[in-house]
């Protein structure tokens, strides 16, 4: 048999849906495993969202749909994103995706070339890296500050000549850091002298304590510049619904549109009108959620410091990122077989020596968890 893609094979399974799948294995096997691996809200679909999608499949919404998204969708997108991020933006500078991921995945195709580089702020998600590559295109890492996680001026010496796209994710996956205005500023002046793209991963956008989450493409010069990519698995509970989208200047969405064409044509078509629901209904359900995240956010970080472990700081998403001092992988794996729960190790997001735990469950989960940490 002739060989397969050595591009592909040269990029690692995804780190935290293999030890989340692990966990479930045991978990089958009977065991008692707290998995606090997996970045999913434990609620459930807000309910209005759900009889949205019925209905459209009552009426038989069940056909395709214009490959950029239902028109009425793209449209909320648009009035979503001029509200309430900060910059204006049109209907056909909107594009529905399956899931942020497929956004991300899409941009770097449309962007990126062979002889072009990605610039990823470490700690990152641990997809970025595999969907420049796939793209075809090379990476070059640089490590935030690993105190405050936000961007200083060492970051004016990590672009090289071919450095092209950089990506920005605040709220950050997996150290829960929120990007202050200083931060994105030289971001943004980076990006303006450089000529560089700007990929900003907002999916967290609604989980945020006590702080504000700044749209990188708000700022003067960045709109022309910058794929916003977003989507409503984390805010609404709709990880399984798999719909996301990017905004961005017309040029780029029309090449993420091809992409998407001769890939997936589109995102599920009725389940798109309950994506609709989402934007069109109240907000309240968003921020039931938030709260809780924040509650158990101010349990669990402050127990794993009691502990003795530092940790990143806590302003959004629903991760607690602490640093453990030693051999992450060993960590988890002693803390999967040990103490049987199930978290993501930092190396996986460019950081050794750090642990990454998501607090989307219980809180009696939670207080077990820490539990279970003090005795190994």
């Amino acid at each position: 048999m002739r060989s397969l893609s050595e591009k592909v094979a040269g990029i690692a399974a995804s780190a935290t849906i293999e030890i989340s799948n692990a966990a479930k294995r045991m978990a089958a096997e009977g065991i008692d495993v707290i998995s606090l691996s997996i970045g999913e809200p434990d609620f459930d679909t807000p309910e209005h969202i759900k009889e949205a999608c019925i209905d459209a499949l009552r009426r038989g919404e069940t056909h395709y749909a214009p490959s950029t998204g239902i028109p009425e969708l793209t449209a909320a997108i648009a009035r979503k994103t001029s509200t309430e991020n900060g910059f204006s933006a049109s209907q056909d500078e909107v594009l529905v995706t399956c899931g942020a991921k497929d956004a991300i995945h899409q941009a770097m195709e449309a962007v990126l070339n062979p002889e072009d580089e990605a610039l990823i702020l470490d700690p990152s998600w641990v997809s970025y890296e595999p969907c420049a590559r796939l793209a075809g295109a090379g990476v070059r890492h640089h490590a935030l500050d690993s105190v405050a996680f936000q961007v200083d001026d060492t970051l004016l010496e990590a672009v090289s000549s071919r450095t092209k796209m950089i990506v920005v994710n605040t709220p950050s996956n997996p150290s829960g850091a929120v990007l202050d205005a200083d931060s994105l500023r030289l971001i943004a002046d980076l990006c303006s002298d450089h000529d560089l793209y700007a990929l900003s991963d907002e999916i967290y956008e609604k989980l945020v304590y006590g702080k504000e989450h700044i749209s990188l493409a708000s700022l003067p010069g960045m709109a022309e510049r910058t794929i916003t990519v977003n989507g409503f698995s984390k805010a609404y509970a709709m990880t399984g619904w798999r719909i996301g989208y990017a905004v961005a200047p017309r040029p780029i969405i029309r090449q993420m549109e091809k992409v998407q064409q001769h890939t997936v044509s589109h995102p599920t078509t009725f389940a798109m009108y309950g994506a609709l629901a989402a934007l069109r209904g109240s907000q309240d359900c968003v921020e039931t959620m938030r709260r809780e995240f924040e509650r158990r956010r101010d349990y669990l970080v402050p127990a794993l410091q009691d502990l003795g472990y530092t940790t990143a700081p806590a302003d959004g998403a629903f991760y607690a990122y602490i640093n453990v001092a030693g051999d992450d992988m060993a960590v988890a794996r002693s803390w999967l077989q040990d103490a049987h729960l199930a978290v993501t190790p930092g190396t996986a997001f460019g950081t050794p020596g750090w642990i990454r735990l998501s607090y989307a469950t219980s809180m009696e989960n939670l207080k077990e968890a820490v539990e279970r940490i003090a005795r190994v």
